[in-house]
């Protein structure tokens, strides 16, 4: 029998898996209890023998069940009490209370000569599995990619894919970090997108929800109590033990995930939820271990971890030997929230400590993000170290993304509170910057449907999250309780699903030609390969406008922005002749309606929202 040995944090392997010649193999922390069996399931779902465990010591309970192999299903029985399903299970194919079942990471992969993403050249493409196609599975996906690669994507970012309860959810209640959700067609489907996104030359990123876990279908408590802890608290349910009594065994959980989606399902990386949110006062953070861990998970392949994180603070993406945890990126949302404020006018919540006036949104571009250790008003704290030393690309930029559409009271589009000359505008500041841009499925063509908010807890559960969600915006002038749609229901969930047609009709196809051209200039383009500190600058020009000037080896490229009224902008002294508009957003090809250049003697005349792009040669 393998004896388990935990010493100095080394945790033995846990689940279950297959051991060729020896069959399938268990092992189970459940500390503090004195007997565990595994109950043996048919394909009836119904319960049959039962198999007890050995007591390895420290807590870890043992136990082989010789000539079985894949499919077998399972749940674990403890002091008696269950079955409960297998926190480290790799399958549950009938939903988070159902069986857990016996899987291997066996896979006709094609992307042997696959590299990775380029992490100083990524366009990202956030996707939630669920809404993005009718279907809502891997597989239907799949014909999608080539559509995101002519677009100028290089990365698609996957919502969580962990199993949550229910049939629909945003992902981050996920319970088991382990198996791929079975309504998205589980392991092998997620396995056929990544192979089918490499072959496309398309990088693939998933959402890990570490800072907590999921409320329904959550069995944790029922090995140890030693997964959470009362030392530290987040604003979605008990934090999550890392730095305490036990801390070795849950570090690894998180740690023999993040090698699961890199080795098993040939992940490229992964964007960690609200980092700030995990907390650890450990000597070496979790966040800084798992990086390493990552890319140690895939030799000869470039893997890239990027942070949600509202700190602003530069240490994420240090490396380690200067105290950093080393990711490659981090979500820099101030420039989300000045360009709101700027175009839409929102003031409430965390936007009050924005003003959206030009010299604010240049210093926002100019250093990455806005707070560099100013006070908040909203919070009454320093927030923010300065930028100066990161590489522009290690910074995440969006007009919209899940949250900042989902948390709004009807998942309302950026495209619902400002002009489309607007959103043109704002797509073009956003795409032509030197910072790693993220669009939300459906940007391109300036989507019209909503993303809600949704769920599908069991009633109970339902009714305090619907009750929850309506009280959240009590205080805001725009909406009434009773306005705010449940996220019980399935129409919540349809509503929010794309509508691929849409982006053939002329309001939407002139977005999308307006974000082809512009990826592709971004790609192409040598004044905006330069994106390093000093490559560029930005300064406001006027009540209402803004330059960005892009400075590559023969040349500079300035995109001009007006927010609204009139701007009038006279370009660096130079011979008219060294001037050419390359684009404006205005373009009747793109949804506009000025078919003159706004360039005449030197001076870029702009009239309400919009952007030009201008060419300065030698």
């Amino acid at each position: 029998m393998e004896r388990a040995a935990v010493s100095r944090g080394q945790v033995p392997r846990l689940g279950a898996w297959v051991e060729p010649g020896a069959g399938v193999r268990w092992r189970v922390w459940a500390p503090q209890h004195r007997r565990v069996e595994v109950v043996l399931y048919g394909r009836d779902g119904q319960p049959g023998a039962s198999l007890p465990m050995t007591d390895e010591g420290g807590g870890f309970f043992f136990a082989t069940l010789a000539g079985a192999g894949p499919g077998v299903r399972y749940k674990l029985r403890v002091d008696g009490e269950g079955p409960f399903p297998d926190p480290w299970s790799r399958s549950q194919p009938d939903g988070v209370h159902g069986p857990s079942e016996v899987v291997v990471p066996d896979f006709a992969w094609t992307d042997a000569g696959w590299k990775g993403p380029d992490p100083e050249a990524q366009v990202i493409y956030e996707v939630h599995v669920g809404t993005a196609t009718p279907e809502g599975t891997f597989e239907a996906l799949i014909p999608r990619l080539r559509s995101f690669k002519e677009l100028g994507v290089t990365t698609l970012e996957l919502m969580p894919l962990a199993s949550f309860p229910g049939v629909r959810n945003w992902g981050y209640d996920g319970v088991d970090l382990f198996a791929p959700l079975a309504a998205y067609g589980g392991p092998q489907g997620l396995r056929r997108l990544v192979d089918a996104a490499h072959a496309e030359g398309l990088a693939v990123l998933i959402d890990a929800v570490y800072n907590h876990f999921g409320p329904d279908g959550n069995y944790l408590r029922c090995y140890s109590p030693h997964y959470f802890t009362g030392r530290h608290h987040t604003p979605w349910g008990e934090a999550v033990n890392y730095d305490g009594e036990g801390a070795a065994v849950v570090r690894q959980l998180v740690l023999s995930n993040v090698e699961m989606w890199i080795r098993d399902y040939h992940a490229d990386g992964l964007r960690l939820d609200a980092a700030h949110a995990i907390v650890d006062d450990g000597s070496t953070h979790l966040v800084a271990e798992l990086v390493e861990l990552a890319r140690a998970s895939a030799p000869g392949r470039r893997v890239v971890i990027i942070a949600e994180d509202e700190r602003n603070d530069t240490r994420l993406v240090h490396p380690r030997e200067r105290g950093g945890y080393g990711l490659d990126g981090v979500w820099a949302d101030d420039f989300h929230h000045q360009m709101r404020r700027a175009f839409a006018g929102d003031s409430e919540g965390y936007y009050r400590d924005y003003t959206g006036n030009m010299e604010d949104l240049a210093r926002t571009l100019r250093q990455g993000w806005f707070y560099e250790g100013q006070v908040s008003q909203v919070t009454g704290h320093a927030r923010g170290t300065p930028a100066g030393e990161v590489e522009p690309w290690r910074l995440v930029h969006c007009i919209q993304n899940h949250d900042q559409v989902g948390n709004r009271a009807h998942g309302e589009r950026l495209g619902e509170d400002v002009s489309p000359a607007a959103f043109r505008a704002m797509s073009a500041l956003l795409l032509l910057s030197p910072y790693t841009p993220l669009l939300f499925m459906g940007q391109e063509w300036n989507a019209s449907t909503p993303f809600l908010y949704f769920t599908d807890h069991n009633a109970e559960l339902g009714k305090l999250v619907t009750e929850g969600r309506r009280k959240e915006f009590a205080g805001f002038a725009r909406f009434s309780g009773d306005t705010v749609p449940d996220p019980q229901a399935v129409e919540t969930f349809t509503r929010s699903k794309l509508d691929w047609r849409e982006a053939e009709r002329p309001e939407h196809a002139g977005v999308l030609t307006l974000y082809r051209e512009l990826l592709r200039l971004r790609a192409t383009d040598a004044c905006l390969k330069h994106n390093r500190r000093g490559h560029f600058d930005v300064r406001p020009t006027g009540e209402h406008g803004l330059v960005l000037e892009r400075r590559g080896p023969r040349g500079a490229l300035y995109v001009i922005l007006n927010v609204r009224g009139t701007l009038a902008h006279r370009l660096p002294e130079h011979s008219p002749e060294h001037f050419k508009v390359v684009l404006w957003t205005e373009e009747p090809r793109f949804g506009g309606t000025s078919r003159e250049a706004p360039l005449r003697s030197g001076e870029v005349r702009l009239e309400g929202p919009a952007a030009v792009v201008v060419r300065l040669t030698d």
